[in-house]
């Protein structure tokens, strides 16, 4: 994989780049639409292609390994052959779900063993095993296995945490050199900066992480429940410690606002459920504000969801007629929020792109986060 800086903002920290991958370019900023079980919610693949314009999804190990399972993946050819996806996929490692069924695992240095949500069967997840998972899935960039720490956590806690972090990270850097990629194309590697809130803990793992010389770094633990101000304060901490020359990606964030702030202080990647999920439950987002489309003020409104030209969503749809289909429980309501969303967010982040080459982004930026912020 090869990263390359085009330009950078003046005023900021903020950066548009290039990945390339053996499926093909991607330049950043950029947003990457969440795929968890090998398709994005009510989102056709060709949607994603041609009107939203992906250029990278996610699909989710914890969930792929449990459906369809490891043998169908392999049959089919991986997870491009299987969705037909025939561009960059990332692959999250499960950490996030492992630590969101806390109820349900049991967690040591070795590893962790869990149930499923599905059947409540027992599985065990290691940093070999999970490279292993990655392997079969296929996925053009592959994350290192991880614990992410709740918000709030303990500071002893966040200690033993971080420390096992970075000893699976070791393991799993040994487990991908002693295998070889499943399908014949090159998968990259991520590792994880943990340390919860906690300045100096991040400030450890940032620097663990720098030095294994990956192709890229991703920022976890943060979007936990913690404030804004804080999470931003732990991001360029640790953009300021991950190296200059390699991708950054905050992992699980978050809101149109949080996504430029968040490149201003210099990442580059950026995933989030909130443009589907909301968008299923009705929450619009749009370049004047955010939209609830069931209120009773958008049942006469024939306007287009966005009002400036409609630039990233089909603009044949009104508000109106969105608001009708929500109340009559028609599922193409969902279907066209979350289209609208995924949109609206890969036009946000090729904005910001235009704006840091422009040399305007901070500017830019100060003028639109007001505005993607108020409810309309």
């Amino acid at each position: 994989m090869e990263f390359r800086i085009q330009g950078k903002d003046t005023k900021s920290s903020a950066r548009a780049g290039r990945i390339l991958t053996d499926h093909g370019a991607i330049e950043t900023p950029i947003f990457m639409p969440v795929g968890t079980a090998g398709t994005v919610k009510a989102v056709h693949q060709r949607e994603l292609r041609d009107d939203i314009r992906a250029q990278i999804i996610l699909g989710n190990t914890y969930h792929l390994y449990l459906r369809p399972g490891l043998d169908v993946l392999e049959q089919a050819g991986g997870l491009h052959q299987f969705n037909g996806w025939n561009r960059p996929i990332l692959t999250d490692s499960g950490g996030y779900q492992v630590y969101s069924l806390s109820a349900r695992r049991k967690l040591n240095e070795e590893g962790v063993t869990f149930q499923s949500h599905i059947d409540g069967s027992r599985h065990k997840f290691t940093p070999e095993r999970v490279m292993d998972i990655q392997r079969v899935i296929g996925a053009d960039i592959i994350m290192a296995f991880d614990e992410c720490t709740p918000y709030p956590c303990e500071y002893g806690y966040a200690v033993k945490s971080t420390e096992i972090t970075h000893k699976w990270l070791d393991r799993c850097i040994s487990r991908l050199a002693e295998t070889a990629p499943v399908y014949g194309y090159n998968q990259s590697l991520f590792p994880i900066v943990q340390g919860s809130t906690y300045r100096d803990l991040r400030m450890i793992s940032a620097e663990a992480i720098a030095s294994k010389g990956a192709d890229g770094n991703a920022i976890g633990g943060l979007s936990v429940g913690e404030p804004a101000e804080t999470m931003y304060e732990m991001t360029e901490l640790v953009c300021s410690i991950l190296p200059d020359h390699k991708p950054r990606y905050l992992m699980g964030v978050g809101t149109p606002a949080n996504i430029l702030e968040s490149i201003a202080l210099g990442v580059d990647m950026f995933d989030c459920v909130m443009p589907t999920r909301n968008g299923r439950n009705g929450m619009l987002f749009t370049s004047d504000g955010i939209i609830n489309i069931r209120n009773e003020k958008w049942k006469a409104d024939f306007s287009p969801i966005d009002n400036n030209g409609g630039q990233f969503v089909d603009s044949q749809y009104s508000k109106a007629y969105l608001r009708h289909l929500f109340v009559a429980g028609e599922m193409l309501g969902s279907m066209i929020a979350s289209v609208h969303n995924l949109g609206f967010y890969l036009w946000l982040v090729g904005k910001a792109r235009e704006h840091i080459l422009t040399g305007d982004f901070a500017q830019w930026k100060n003028e639109m986060t007001p505005r993607l912020m108020q409810r309309l």
